[in-house]
């Protein structure tokens, strides 16, 4: 059983009939999303928040509360779950014949496209105060500024870069190949989860997720875990153990071929993507982070007209923009307060 089937406290949006960027269309296609706070007379304190790999907006809600920069008290807050989570259009909740192994592939590019008809046609809504994201909520948020340059105030991606490097791309087909290389798998038309491979891909995840100092000073038994194996099994497997393998390979493909360069009118070029962003950045790499190191971000960042870029100093390498570390999350919110206030 996947937890989808127990997340209820959402709405979902009808998209109708979407033509995706791959030539495929995805029919009665729909966005899942959780709304916290009120929308003011003037429709200016919107917050978007979009989903990272695997997650649903559950997994995010941490961040949002009185007194932190996402309050509910003071903003209109959107959580927007990508397509593959299982909650939007998924493979796991798509008819046939676009179901299971058939899903379409989707793009960060289609993800946003579809986000932005929710949240104008939805809500009426023209201006957006922050979109801020991790992961590939970081991907997302980068697009939707350059998507929406005159919509999109201030954005706050973290631990995420505007289009997937080389080496991210690399590390996301290793996932890919250990989950399909379990036969129960059946090139996605699957009757039972294919277990073997999934524990794989959480196995291979490990070794990046975190850094290699994460696991030298042992921190994994400060959260709980009696021993290495145990951190292993119990948070790494146990947290993909419950997602569905073609959900899993549907948003590690949309992640694998991020690429902001795909913005209308910039013919594939990432830095001219990257300079139509008008929004005020506060940009948030990881120190460790394994997936998307300091550097990539630092060069995107010089293409942005109005950047800054914010390091977090933390050993917990990509994780340092989740839920992990409470220094951590102490740290983003503060930089997001700054923003919000600039």
């Amino acid at each position: 059983m996947t937890e989808y089937e127990h997340i209820t406290d959402y709405e979902t949006f009808e998209l109708g009939d979407v033509h995706l960027k791959n030539g495929a269309t995805l029919r009665k296609a729909k966005l899942a999303y959780k709304t916290h706070g009120t929308l003011n007379r003037n429709k200016d304190n919107v917050i978007v928040v979009p989903t990272c790999y695997s997650a649903t907006h559950k997994n995010e809600e941490y961040r949002i509360g009185e007194g932190k920069a996402l309050d509910p008290s003071k903003y209109f807050i959107i959580q927007l779950n990508q397509f593959g989570n299982g909650l939007s259009s998924s493979p796991s909740n798509t008819p046939m014949p676009y179901d299971q192994g058939r899903f379409p592939n989707i793009t960060i590019l289609d993800n946003v496209e579809c986000q932005h008809k929710l949240i104008t046609e939805k809500f009426g809504i023209e201006r957006v105060a922050l979109v801020c994201g991790y992961s590939m909520g970081a991907q997302q948020t980068f697009q939707w500024a350059a998507s929406y340059p005159d919509m999109v105030e201030r954005i706050a991606p973290s631990c995420g870069t505007a289009s997937t490097t080389p080496h991210n791309f690399v590390f996301i087909e290793g996932i890919k190949s250990a989950l399909r290389a379990d036969a129960a798998w059946n090139n996605g038309f699957y009757d039972k989860q294919p277990v073997t491979g999934v524990r794989a891909l959480a196995r291979v995840y490990a070794g990046w997720g975190l850094s290699q100092a994460f696991y030298y000073q042992k921190l994994y038994l400060e959260h709980g875990y009696s021993s290495l194996e145990d951190f292993l099994i119990s948070f790494w497997e146990g947290a993909f153990l419950n997602k569905d393998a073609n959900n899993l390979l549907s948003m590690a493909w949309t992640w694998q071929y991020g690429d902001i360069g795909m913005t209308p009118g910039c013919d594939g070029n990432r830095e001219k993507a990257l300079s139509r962003i008008k929004a005020k950045a506060m940009i948030l790499p990881g120190l460790t982070d394994l997936y998307f190191p300091p550097e990539d971000i630092q060069y995107e960042a010089k293409f942005i007209p109005n950047a800054e870029v914010r390091v977090i100093s933390s050993i917990y390498g990509h994780y340092a923009g989740g839920s992990f570390n409470q220094t951590d999350i102490n740290f983003i919110d503060e930089a997001v307060k700054e923003l919000l206030n600039a």
